[in-house]
């Protein structure tokens, strides 16, 4: 279909919350997820919201196999994601390193629930559950957070774990592309 646009942080349109989807199975929300899958693969992210292109509805779309952004990442299913639901499966949480399309050149420190629960539909209505751990579960947890108008900086705990990325990783080829 078609590369899209990624808004970046300081679009105000990332900050709004989204609505669910009320249809499914249309030819509009298999499009707008062919576009999400189309934009993720030529920019190696792991996942991706549909407010990240500017449409503000509840879809992301995830699934890493090899991803040179994320090197030591075990691989995640490749899922299109509709109206999530997240369960977090007890108290305990994990800092790892995270990066977005929406704020390119950047990594921070995120604290994430390290098992969860996700619920939802895939675009054509077919529910979906699964329960995750590791990185699966921060991805889910991600690209849900620009949803709600959440971007992971916002969840940094503390500022001195959040810069650019080679500075961070020097000699690392971590680079947004």
């Amino acid at each position: 279909m078609a590369v899209r646009p990624v808004l970046r942080m300081g679009d105000p349109r990332l900050l709004e919350p989204s609505r669910p989807v009320e249809r499914f199975g249309t030819t509009e929300l298999s499009a707008l997820v062919a576009d999400m899958w189309d934009t993720m693969r030529a920019l190696n992210g792991a996942g991706l919201a549909a407010p990240q292109i500017g449409v503000p509805l509840q879809v992301v779309i995830f699934g890493v196999e090899r991803n040179p952004r994320y090197p030591d990442a075990e691989p995640v299913p490749h899922t299109a994601l509709v109206n999530p639901v997240l369960t977090p499966l007890g108290e305990e949480r994990e800092e790892g390193w995270e990066g977005c399309l929406s704020v390119p050149g950047m990594r921070g420190l995120v604290p994430r629930y390290r098992r969860l629960r996700y619920q939802g539909r895939d675009p054509h209505g077919t529910l979906l559950e699964r329960t995750v751990t590791g990185f699966h579960a921060r991805v889910v947890q991600h690209e849900c957070d620009h949803l709600a108008g959440i971007l992971y900086p916002m969840r940094i705990r503390d500022l001195r774990n959040f810069g650019f990325t080679e500075e961070l990783f020097p000699g690392q080829d971590l680079r947004d592309e």
